[in-house]
């Protein structure tokens, strides 16, 4: 039975084209990840902050390497899309942005993003959030991004709300954090027609 819509963005959009380096204001790069990269991302992952609002640990460098290989992978296949957040003078790594869940027949992804504890405070998560954004709409041709956090974790709302997400309601009991269940704040952007 054939469809009655045409996908929104072609399949091929993300694989067969290199994972692009972008800039970002501010003095950021989004990169991909590279393997000189696991300490950063290791380091990372001990941190209480993200350890509360993240289902995954990390026990090694490693396994971060691993990682990476997945990270890779999904982008070859097009469901999720992880860049590194840099200082664009130095390439010290302060954080991750991502598309996840990317569906291109639909046009939509979730935005995802945390932030090194030394590069918190700072607009690094909003800065990213904003580049990756323009990305999504401008160059791979999303219609929608979804952005979800914990009802407890503010500053993630605030990022959201920084960089245009529009609140659309909270999911009851959506996501299953260590210390139980938590609600979730959906936020999202259309891409400007």
């Amino acid at each position: 039975m054939p469809y009655m819509i045409s996908n929104v963005v072609e399949p091929g959009a993300l694989a067969d084209r290199p994972q692009p380096t972008m800039p970002a204001p501010g003095g950021l790069t989004l990169r991909p990840w590279t393997p000189k990269d696991a300490p950063s991302v290791y380091e990372a992952f001990k941190d209480p902050v993200i350890q509360r609002w993240h289902a995954r640990a990390a026990d090694s460098e490693d396994e971060v390497r691993s990682w990476m290989e997945t990270w890779r992978t999904e982008y070859a296949d097009e469901t999720s899309a992880q860049w590194a957040v840099a200082d664009a003078d130095t390439d010290e790594v302060l954080g991750r942005v991502a598309l996840r869940m990317i569906t291109l027949a639909d046009g939509q992804a979730e935005m995802a993003y945390w932030t090194m504890p030394r590069a918190r405070g700072r607009g690094v998560a909003s800065r990213a959030v904003t580049a990756l954004t323009a990305w999504a709409f401008d160059d791979l041709g999303l219609h929608r991004l979804e952005l979800r956090h914990s009802t407890r974790n503010e500053p993630s709302c605030r990022v959201a709300l920084r960089t245009g997400y529009t609140p659309e309601g909270t999911q009851r009991s959506a996501a299953l954090h260590e210390d139980g269940w938590h609600d979730m704040h959906l936020h999202a952007r259309i891409r400007p027609a």
